[in-house]
């Protein structure tokens, strides 16, 4: 080293006397362009061949295209029908609020996304063959790697294919929509579904019921007869199938709040506060009932077990008439909803390819050509001055020893 590269400062050692520290200079710019001038033919001429390397790779790639549909999901929005559902009592709401969609376009998505979808896919345009795989699982996977699926935050749904046929890629794109479509046939993924078939359900277990009440006061018929029953014994089976009926209906709607409703949440509370307004006007009729009867005598023992058949039948017959009203009314309001899938923008053949970017990948290649270049310049560079001095030369010695396998 010389002095021309070498600066020296005094400080000051308060255990000893004054202390001579030598540190080297800094790399001025001008040192930095002269190392870029003296490699200017490595690093202008690297990036341009791997420039023109990388047009001719891009030019031998295949081009792809991308066809993309807009599709519009069923709105989960209260119709008419709905509003009359409320009316009619708790089940009602029950369904909806149990089987309630928050977020449609997401459901509908992962719908798009299921393997149900995929193989439908797969066997309608016979992919195996055209991915050329072996299982139906490598070409599911080729069909997921070209497919995507993207909800807005309009609710809208944009489905894309890529694909070297534009014809193709259309195709499929709107193929998806159609695949959707009969999926949605055989599930029931509206709020409209949900309560069609949730009160479905209950009215074949109340529609069982009756029958079976019917059977056994027919069998008590047979058996002996029935005995007469007076005006205000039908009244008394008239008002307590009512409210066993309504009973029932309240019991139900607590058990369904009790899902995604806190104990503390005002709408139960006051929906248990109704079901022990039920129960005790049901115990004061039934408690007058008893009492009228034993106030008969035995001679009118029949004349209680007919009242007890008569009022199963009842209150089943109460049941199933509430549940058939709502059934129906799901039903027209699921057949309002039955325009699921609205196409938006339907797939044409894209007249330009979307893949490969030809100008981004050439770009990208040359600069990082150029900065290899610049490295490669500044390693040669410290290795000529490494060469020239004595203790540079040996601390690269070294460094290739112990970077050799062999050390």
């Amino acid at each position: 080293m010389n002095e021309n590269t070498m600066q020296k400062a005094v400080i000051e050692n308060p255990q000893g006397p004054m202390v001579v520290v030598e540190d080297d200079d800094e790399i001025s710019l001008l040192d930095l362009a002269i190392v870029l001038a003296k490699f200017k033919k490595l690093i202008l001429g690297l990036p341009v061949l791997v420039g023109a390397l990388t047009v001719g790779v891009t030019l031998l790639m295949t081009p792809i295209f991308t066809a993309t549909t807009a599709i519009l999901p069923p709105q989960q929005s209260q119709s008419t029908a709905s509003a009359l559902l409320g009316q009619l009592g708790g089940l009602a709401g029950i369904a909806g609020a149990a089987a309630g969609i928050k977020n449609p376009s997401d459901l509908y998505v992962g719908m798009l996304k299921s393997r149900t979808v995929a193989d439908a896919m797969i066997a309608r345009f016979d992919l195996v063959n055209y991915y050329e795989a072996e299982l139906t699982q490598d070409a599911r996977k080729s069909l997921e790697g070209v497919s995507s699926f993207s909800a807005g935050k309009d609710g809208i749904i944009t489905i894309s294919v890529d694909d070297k046929d534009p014809e193709l890629a259309a195709k499929m794109a709107n193929a998806y929509v159609e695949e959707l479509n009969k999926l949605t046939e055989v599930l029931a993924v509206t709020e409209a579904s949900q309560k069609r078939l949730f009160f479905e359900r209950q009215m074949v277990d109340a529609r069982d019921r009756l029958v079976a009440a019917e059977i056994e006061a027919r069998s008590a018929m047979e058996r002996g007869g029935l005995a007469s029953i007076d005006a205000q014994g039908q009244a008394m089976i008239g008002v307590t199938a009512r409210l066993r009926g309504q009973i029932s209906v309240k019991e139900v709607e607590i058990g369904a709040m009790r899902a995604f409703a806190a104990e503390e949440n005002p709408r139960l509370k006051a929906a248990q506060q109704e079901l022990l307004a039920l129960q005790t006007e049901l115990a004061r009729i039934e408690g007058a009932s008893a009492l009228r009867e034993g106030q008969a005598g035995a001679e009118s023992s029949a004349g209680a077990t007919n009242l007890q058949l008569l009022r199963n039948v009842k209150y089943y017959e109460t049941l199933y008439q509430m549940l058939a009203q709502q059934f129906e009314l799901a039903k027209i309001e699921e057949a309002k909803d039955s325009a699921l899938i609205q196409v938006l923008d339907a797939a044409i053949p894209p007249e330009r390819k979307s893949k490969p970017k030809r100008a981004l990948i050439v770009i990208l290649a040359v600069l990082a050509a150029g900065f290899v270049a610049v490295l490669i310049a500044f390693m040669k560079e410290a290795a000529l001055r490494a060469a020239d001095d004595p203790e540079s030369a040996e601390r690269m010695r070294l460094f290739k020893k112990y970077l050799s396998w062999r050390s």
